[in-house]
């Protein structure tokens, strides 16, 4: 039987990357995890051992590094979309056909100091403490016409201690979890977003990426936190509602959310009344509640993981 070569890429994963902008006493960071795959006329490099159309993956890296010097990075998302752009349309004979660039950002603040150096006033500009918060994630594609962005967040943990019931279920033969009026809801947001922009007209203006994550992660967070949730269901259509009514860049919404079950602790044997305050929190195992919310109309593009 003839067999034949299906889908295939390569590229380099997890090019760690720190960048340093320096603007007198004050410094700016950035601190990015960077993935390049590229897909295009790779058939003889399987299939022969030629590797005439095959662009090193070291030489990825490389770009990578070259391109934080030479262009800085604003956004994550502006970053990718220049790194994609590059490996298809400058790659020598056009053997590249479409570039993936996938971004984790890691969040640092500023330590709140007052500079101890002699003549200097005012804060420490160069001092930073790594952030205990979510990472910023962005996947870009780019197949020489249009980009395909998808932003998001993971490992943003929230919480409502009250305002969440669960009941009303389906009982069979199994069920032993018990009806809830007044529990801990809390989970591991996941989310990614895809946005309108294709940029494959000269007069399509990007969106402000830093300005937009900004502000759909604040929506997520204040549905999570204004939602009377009666299932965790449907605290996530509330979260990804909440991001579409409020951003028009984007289309379409995806979330995975674990619930991060907290169990009320029977007190009883030591004579103690538990009323809503002491709870054991469970890490293993968990629901895990996903969904995508989008734009009527538009067909999703968020991979289903």
């Amino acid at each position: 039987m003839a067999h034949v070569l299906g889908q295939n890429q390569y590229g380099k994963a997890e090019n760690r990357i720190v960048r340093v902008h320096r603007e007198a006493n004050r410094h700016h960071l950035k601190d990015l995890n960077v993935s390049v795959s590229l897909r295009g006329a790779f058939e003889d490099v399987h299939l022969t051992g030629s590797n005439a159309n095959c662009l090193p993956t070291d030489s990825t890296k490389n770009t990578v590094y070259a391109f934080a010097k030479r262009h800085g990075i604003e956004s994550a998302e502006g970053f990718a979309m220049l790194l994609a752009r590059h490996f298809v349309e400058n790659t020598e004979r056009g053997v590249v056909h479409s570039a993936r660039i996938r971004i984790e950002e890691y969040s640092w603040d500023r330590i709140p100091a007052r500079s101890a150096r002699p003549g200097e006033s005012g804060d420490v500009g160069h001092s930073f403490v790594r952030s205990g918060q979510e990472v910023r994630t962005t996947e870009v594609e780019y197949d020489g016409e249009r980009f395909r962005v998808v932003s998001g967040l993971k490992d943003l943990v929230v919480m409502n201690t009250t305002d969440s019931e669960f009941w009303g279920f389906i009982k069979d033969r199994y069920t032993t979890l018990p009806e809830a009026y007044d529990r801990i809801l809390a989970t591991q947001v996941t989310a990614r977003w895809a946005f309108g922009f294709a940029g494959r007209d000269a007069g399509e203006a990007a969106p402000d990426w830093n300005h937009s994550y900004r502000e759909v992660r604040r929506h997520l967070l204040e549905a999570f936190a204004q939602t009377y949730s009666y299932s965790l269901q449907q605290t996530l259509h509330a979260m990804g509602t909440r991001v579409l009514d409020h951003r028009p860049e984007v289309d379409e919404v995806r979330l995975e959310l674990p619930n991060k079950h907290h169990f009320l602790v029977d007190l009883e044997p030591f004579g103690l009344k538990n009323e809503n305050e002491v709870y054991f929190a469970a890490d293993r195992m968990y629901g895990l509640i996903e969904g995508t919310v989008h734009r009527e109309g538009v067909a999703p593009v968020i991979p289903v993981s």
